[in-house]
């Protein structure tokens, strides 16, 4: 292989990324699929571009790893935007996992403890990862073991829709550990 050539082994990459149209097709001979969707089978290149130009419509390289290389008739304006259209849709259907934090205290009441179950169970139901958070203040810092406690018994009530992604561990003075989605 000589430095600065392309490799003859290689199929030619159009440089924007994009199937080559029209004047860009620099092969002999393609196999060309009209507007209707008809096969009119392996034609050569200025034919098949005669072709686009006499319908009004664009040569698009739709195939190019096969040999002939398949090209299709169309407006090529009208497939853009079609596709991008196609990409913003599959962009809206996807979700994007956020890091929900729920905080509890060593010494939460019962009450505020289902609440906060129930907070994380609606994050965890939307696909999100809950980050469960005991804060300590002043002499609490002395009994860590009831703030451990308290995680468990969230994961505990947890467990038939979550699972524990990281371990509890002591950040400074808070306690925390991460769920996820079963």
């Amino acid at each position: 292989m000589i430095p600065g050539r392309p490799d003859p082994r290689r199929p030619a990459v159009s440089q924007d990324r994009g199937p080559r149209i029209n004047h860009h097709i620099r092969i002999k001979e393609v196999r060309v699929i009209d507007d209707e969707g008809k096969q009119l089978g392996v034609l050569a290149t200025a034919d098949a571009l005669a072709l686009a130009i006499q319908k009004q419509l664009d040569l698009v390289e739709i195939a190019p790893n096969q040999r002939p290389p398949v090209c299709r008739i169309m407006d090529y304006g009208k497939y853009k935007y079609e596709q991008k259209k196609k990409d913003q849709a599959s962009k809206r259907k996807q979700h994007q996992v956020q890091l929900k934090e729920v905080r509890l205290r060593p010494a939460i009441a019962e009450h505020d403890l289902q609440v906060r179950i129930r907070q994380a169970r609606e994050f965890l139901a939307a696909g999100d990862k809950v980050l469960l958070v005991c804060l300590f203040r002043g002499r609490q810092m002395a009994h860590k073991e009831v703030g451990e406690q308290v995680i468990r018994q969230v994961i505990k009530l947890l467990e038939d829709c979550a699972k524990v992604e990281a371990p509890i561990r002591m950040e400074g003075k808070r306690m925390a550990t991460t769920l996820g989605k079963k």
